[in-house]
C-alpha cells in the first residue's frame, strides 16, 4: 500500500467524497473513512438545486437519479397553524444512501479509500503525518470532513467540542402517501421535524429536538406520541406513516457553535467547518459547494504557485463570504421557531404578508455554482 499523498481526506461523507473526486483528477488522493457504502447516515436528505448543475460537471446527473423534485413547503407551528409557500430556489429529494454511493462510485475511479478511523495528525515541516488504528500515513495536505463531530476534534482540543451540547437528532424512512414536490416543516415543543420524499418512494421523517424535552421519555416511540404528536400534522403523519427500518438512526450531542475553518494547518470541510441549522434545508449544498472551494483555494498552493498559508486564508475567507451569514440567520431562524410567542408572532407577520417567507428561505441558500 502506498503511504504518502497529495491529499489525504479524514471522512467519506458528501464534502469528503466530492473534494476526492475533484482532486484526484490530478493529484494522489486518499480517503479515510470507517464505514462501508452504501450507508444510510443522519440527513434531512433534501439537496438544494444550487449544487446541481456543479454535479453535472462531475458527470453526476441527479434528474436521472431521483423523480423527486421539492418545490412548495407547508410549514407549521406547533399548535398546528400552517402556512404554505413556493421554494424560491428548490431542490431534489434523494437519499444518503444513495447520493453517498454515487460519489463514491465516482470518487473511487482515481481516489484511494481505506475502511480506518484517523486518530491523529501531526504537522511537521510542510508535511502532515496521518496516523490511523492500523497504519501511518504521510500527505501535502490534510483535510478533515469528519462530520458534526469525531474523534480528531477532540484530539485538535476545537473549542466547540468543550461544551456540551443541548441537541439530539432522529430519522427515520416510512412508507407514506404524499406529494412528490413537497416540503413539510412541522414546529413541535422542544423542536422541528422535516418530512419529505426521496428517490425511492420512501419518506423521511428527520427532527432536531432539544435532550431537555427527551429526557423525560423512555425511547425515541413514546417521545413521538407524547411530542411529536401534540402538532396534529405529525399525529396525523405517525399514525398513517409505516416504518421502513427497525430502529431510527439517532445521535446527540450535535452543536451549532462557531467553528474555525482551518486549525493546525488543517483545511475544515462541510459540517466539519460549520453546521447549518437544519431548518434551513441547506446543509447537504452547503457541504458539497465547500469541497469546491476548497480545491480552487488548494490548487495554487499544490502547483507551488502560493504559500500554504496563502492558500488556507483564501479558502477560510471564501468559505466566511460564501456561509457565514447564512449560519447566522439559520441561527436566528431556530431561536425564533423554538420561541412559542414569536413563532405566533412571526407567522401572523407572514400571514398578512407571505411573500415575505420566500424571502426568508432565500437568505438562506445562495446562488446557483
Amino acid at each position: 500500500m502506498n503511504l504518502e499523498y497529495d491529499i489525504i481526506i479524514a471522512g467519506g461523507g458528501l464534502s469528503g467524497l466530492t473534494a476526492a473526486i475533484l482532486f484526484s483528477k490530478d493529484y494522489n488522493v486518499l480517503c479515510i473513512d470507517p464505514d462501508s457504502y452504501p450507508r444510510h447516515k443522519m440527513c434531512g436528505e433534501y439537496l438544494s438545486n444550487e449544487v446541481i448543475d456543479f454535479l453535472r460537471t462531475l458527470d453526476i446527473d441527479l434528474d436521472q437519479e431521483t423523480p423527486v423534485n421539492l418545490e412548495q413547503l407547508n410549514f407549521t407551528t406547533r399548535d398546528s397553524k400552517q402556512i404554505k409557500c413556493h421554494l424560491p430556489q428548490g431542490g431534489k429529494g434523494i437519499s444518503r444512501y444513495h447520493l453517498d454511493y454515487l460519489l463514491f462510485k465516482k470518487a473511487s475511479l482515481k481516489a484511494t479509500f481505506i475502511e480506518d478511523k484517523v486518530l491523529s495528525s501531526t504537522f511537521n515541516e510542510e508535511t502532515f503525518i496521518i496516523t490511523t488504528s492500523r497504519d501511518q500515513f504521510t500527505c501535502k495536505q490534510f483535510i478533515m470532513a469528519t462530520g458534526k463531530r469525531s474523534i480528531l476534534d477532540k484530539k485538535l482540543e476545537r473549542d466547540f467540542i468543550k461544551h456540551k451540547s443541548p441537541w439530539l437528532a432522529v430519522k427515520m424512512h416510512y412508507k407514506y402517501d404524499m406529494p412528490e414536490n413537497l416540503v413539510e416543516l412541522h414546529n413541535f415543543k422542544g423542536g422541528y421535524a422535516g418530512i419529505s420524499k426521496v428517490e425511492n418512494g420512501h419518506v423521511n421523517l428527520c427532527y432536531l429536538a432539544t435532550y431537555e424535552s427527551f429526557k423525560k421519555f423512555k425511547n425515541v416511540s413514546d417521545f413521538n406520541k407524547e411530542v411529536l404528536s401534540q402538532n396534529k400534522h405529525l399525529a396525523y403523519f405517525l399514525d398513517n406513516a409505516t416504518p421502513v427500518w427497525e430502529q431510527p438512526i439517532t445521535i446527540s450531542q450535535i452543536s451549532f457553535e462557531k467553528k474555525l475553518t482551518v486549525e493546525n494547518h488543517i483545511l475544515m470541510l462541510g459540517d466539519t467547518a460549520g453546521l447549518i441549522h437544519p431548518l434551513c434545508g441547506n446543509g447537504m449544498a452547503m457541504a458539497i459547494h465547500s469541497a469546491q472551494i476548497a480545491f480552487k483555494s488548494l490548487e495554487p498552493f499544490l502547483l507551488n504557485q502560493i504559500s500554504r498559508e496563502q492558500s488556507l486564508t483564501d479558502y477560510s475567507q471564501k468559505w466566511n463570504k460564501t456561509f457565514r451569514k447564512r449560519l447566522w440567520i439559520g441561527r436566528l431562524l431556530q431561536g425564533i421557531l423554538l420561541n412559542k410567542t414569536y413563532t405566533s408572532i412571526g407567522l401572523w407577520f407572514i400571514s398578512k404578508l407571505p411573500f415575505l417567507l420566500p424571502i426568508i428561505i432565500k437568505k438562506t441558500h445562495g446562488k446557483p455554482i
